[in-house]
């Protein structure tokens, strides 16, 4: 079964439907759980290069979470090695031609809905919900948002439904670690002259909101 064309509704609900999302990686066999403690692979996991230089860890959590898309080619290759391969593609990007200490974004969110770390020691703090690793991903917003990057480019097309899906359960995971209002998933260009995350997903956005804010009331 190609889980990155199940309809959303079929996809998240039923028990086949959880079956399938739980081989994904997208909940945990839990369903109650998914909103709480979603699958994120590590920096150690998907290979990543140290950073190139010291990286500041925040004593305080994020407030806000910005939406962004890499402006990547809409690939078809949903698997798992495709996701880390575009982290270490993302990471070398950063690193290399931006003169970056390391991926600028916290996270990523793939076509095929794996969930991964972006920013060395993002998903540690995440996870101890009280403190934040400086990003690179938005002037003025690295100190206190957290940046999703999600795989694609979405100025004339929509996110995959496994990706949005997927992105919904993060955001909620995220939301409810750091205490943070539904009202703040915003999107890249709320903060800064670009058109990221694409006219298209950006224009999703309240829908995010809308489902993430179900996804913590459940």
């Amino acid at each position: 079964m190609d889980i990155a064309h199940l309809p959303r509704r079929t996809f998240l609900r039923g028990a086949a439907g959880l079956a399938v999302a739980g081989a994904a990686g997208l909940v945990l066999p839990n369903a109650a759980r998914a909103a709480t403690a979603p699958r994120i692979y590590s920096c150690a996991e998907w290979g990543a290069r140290p950073p190139a230089d010291a990286l500041t860890t925040l004593d305080h959590p994020a407030d806000r979470i910005l939406i962004h898309h890499i402006a990547s080619a809409n690939s078809t290759d949903y698997s798992l090695a495709h996701a880390f391969q575009v982290a270490r593609d993302d990471q070398h990007d950063h690193i290399d031609n931006n003169g970056w200490s390391d991926t600028g974004q916290h996270f990523t969110v793939s076509r095929g809905g794996y969930r991964l770390e972006g920013r060395h020691g993002s998903l540690d703090a995440l996870r101890g919900r009280t403190t934040m690793i400086q990003g690179a991903h938005c002037p003025g917003q690295n100190t206190n948002a957290i940046g999703i990057e999600n795989e694609g480019l979405y100025t004339s097309v929509e996110p995959p439904e496994t990706q949005f899906a997927s992105l919904v359960v993060f955001c909620a995971y995220i939301c409810r670690q750091y205490g943070i209002p539904v009202e703040e998933i915003k999107g890249h260009r709320d903060f800064y002259n670009t058109e990221c995350p694409g006219d298209r997903l950006y224009a999703k956005l309240p829908q995010l909101r809308t489902e993430v804010a179900r996804a913590l009331a459940g």
